[in-house]
C-alpha cells in the first residue's frame, strides 16, 4: 500500500474514536441539559420499581465518594484523559474492537469532565433502584472498559496474550 494511503487510512481509523466520543458527548450533553432544566431532583418511573429517571447532581465520584472534592476530580479527569490518549497512541491498534471501546471511554470521560468543569457536579439520571444513579457517560465508560478487557484476550496474528500487550 502506498505510504499516503496508509496515513490516510490511519487518520480515518483514528477518527473513528473521535466520532464516537463526540457522539457520546453531544448526546449525553443534550440529555443532561434537558433533564437538568426540566426535571431537577425529580424521579419519573418508566418501569415501576425497575427503571426510573431520577435527576441528581453528583458532586463526588463513582458511588458518591469524594463529595466536595470537585477541583481534585477535575484534575484526575484531565490526567485520566491524557494518559488514556497516550495509551491509545502507544497501542497503535487499528481494529474496531479496540477503536470503538476507546471512543466510548473517551466520550464518557469528556462528558463527565465537562459537567464537573462547567457545573461543579455531574448530572446522573438512570436509576435502576438496586444501584446508585448513573448516566449515559458512566455506562459508556463501563461498556468500553469491558469491551477492551474482553478484546485483550483475543489473540492476534503473533499469538500474543493480554500480559504481553500490556507490558510493551
Amino acid at each position: 500500500m502506498p505510504r499516503r494511503n496508509r496515513k490516510a487510512n490511519a487518520a480515518y481509523l483514528g477518527g473513528i474514536i473521535w466520532i464516537i466520543a463526540a457522539g457520546i458527548f453531544f448526546f449525553d450533553l443534550f440529555i443532561k441539559s434537558y433533564l437538568r432544566n426540566n426535571f431537577s431532583f425529580q424521579s419519573i418511573h418508566l418501569i415501576k420499581n425497575i427503571l426510573h429517571i431520577t435527576v441528581v447532581f453528583n458532586r463526588g465520584a463513582a458511588f458518591g465518594i469524594l463529595q466536595g472534592k470537585g477541583t481534585f476530580l477535575v484534575y484526575i479527569g484531565l490526567i485520566f484523559i491524557l494518559v488514556f490518549l497516550v495509551f491509545i497512541k502507544k497501542q497503535g491498534q487499528k481494529n474496531l474492537s479496540f477503536l470503538i471501546p476507546c471512543g466510548l471511554i473517551l466520550g464518557g470521560a469528556i462528558s463527565n469532565l465537562y459537567d464537573r468543569i462547567f457545573f461543579g457536579f455531574v448530572v446522573d439520571y438512570i436509576d435502576i433502584r438496586i444501584w446508585p444513579v448513573f448516566n449515559l457517560s458512566d455506562s459508556c465508560i463501563t461498556i468500553g472498559a469491558g469491551l477492551l478487557f474482553l478484546s485483550s484476550f483475543k489473540k492476534n496474528g503473533k499469538n500474543a496474550d493480554c500480559s504481553k500487550r500490556i507490558l510493551r
